[in-house]
């Protein structure tokens, strides 16, 4: 049985490769949006390199505000 450690890290890995799909469908407007809220000191580095780096506590609203942009 997997520990609730190893349940977290899994769901982590998860919900950074579904934001990456969903951030992958979204235009180049969005992807400067999501880096000024998420990376606003470099907004250079790659969308994926963004997602791979921010906190774990963000990736909920983050994928809140992708699944929303998407809808729309």
């Amino acid at each position: 049985m997997k520990t609730k450690k190893e349940i977290e890290e899994k769901l982590e890995i998860l919900t950074r490769a579904e934001l990456k799909e969903g951030l992958s469908r979204l235009t180049d407007k969005n992807h400067i949006l999501f880096k000024r809220m998420y990376s606003h000191e470099n907004l250079d580095l790659p969308i994926n390199t963004i997602v791979d780096n921010m906190n774990a506590n963000k990736l909920d609203w983050a994928i809140q505000q992708v699944h929303r942009t998407l809808v729309k």
